[in-house]
């Protein structure tokens, strides 16, 4: 059974809602394990460099979904 997507959960501003979320967060907003998570980041997932840490943009999760989304919907058609 899959649990419908909650695209707004992810952009909904909120206090303490970052923008940018480590690569474990960004696995549990995208409900997949870290590697899965870390292979997105190679090319799927926009992300950026800070230090030595790897971050994923928050809003580029919501993209990636919203992208997901229209592939699954245009070949169901």
């Amino acid at each position: 059974m899959r649990l419908p997507i909650d695209t707004e959960e992810l952009s909904r501003p909120r206090i303490g809602n970052p923008v940018l979320v480590t690569v474990g967060e960004a696995a549990g907003l995208l409900r997949v394990g870290r590697t899965t998570a870390y292979e997105l980041v190679i090319g799927k997932l926009q992300s950026v460099k800070v230090g030595r840490r790897r971050l994923v943009v928050r809003e580029g999760v919501r993209k990636y979904v919203d992208g997901l989304l229209q592939m699954q919907n245009a070949s169901e058609v």
